[in-house]
């Protein structure tokens, strides 16, 4: 199996919009690592979080900047990018763009399918782009 083209397969059909098709990357039995506050670390929860982004964000792209394979892991370092048209975090819509790096770890099982992922986003990064905090160093 070819783990770092599933991965970028992964990334390519979320830039254009098929989150079900995403979907269809991930097992059943999917765990996801990196948990959001109102979302299951499943599948389904999953894919509510990038049903989520593209609402909140609908120009919403991933660049994938290198994919590295290990064995049954690869790990992708990424810059998301976005226009904040839509409600975020309970944050009423900003029109401003955002860019944001991520760091993401999928482990595929024996049939190429992901059925874990662990992830780090630059979300303080996020959240002064949108205006929600304060940019610069605290007072």
């Amino acid at each position: 199996m070819d783990n770092a083209a599933t991965m970028q397969r992964a990334y390519d059909l979320l830039n254009n919009g098929d989150v079900d098709g995403f979907g269809a990357l991930l097992t059943d039995g999917f765990l996801e690592h990196d948990t959001m506050p109102g979302l299951t670390p499943t599948k389904d929860g999953v894919l509510e979080l990038f049903r989520g982004y593209f609402a909140s964000f609908p120009d919403f792209h991933m660049k994938v900047e290198e994919i590295l394979p290990s064995g049954d892991k690869a790990v992708a370092r990424v810059t998301a990018t976005g226009t904040q048209d839509g409600e975020f975090m309970g944050l009423p819509p900003s029109g401003r763009s955002v860019s944001v790096q991520l760091i993401d770890i999928m482990h595929f099982d024996d049939a190429g399918m992901v059925c874990e992922h662990w992830g780090v986003a630059d979300m303080l990064s996020l959240l002064q782009q949108v205006g929600a905090i304060p940019d610069g160093p605290p007072a």
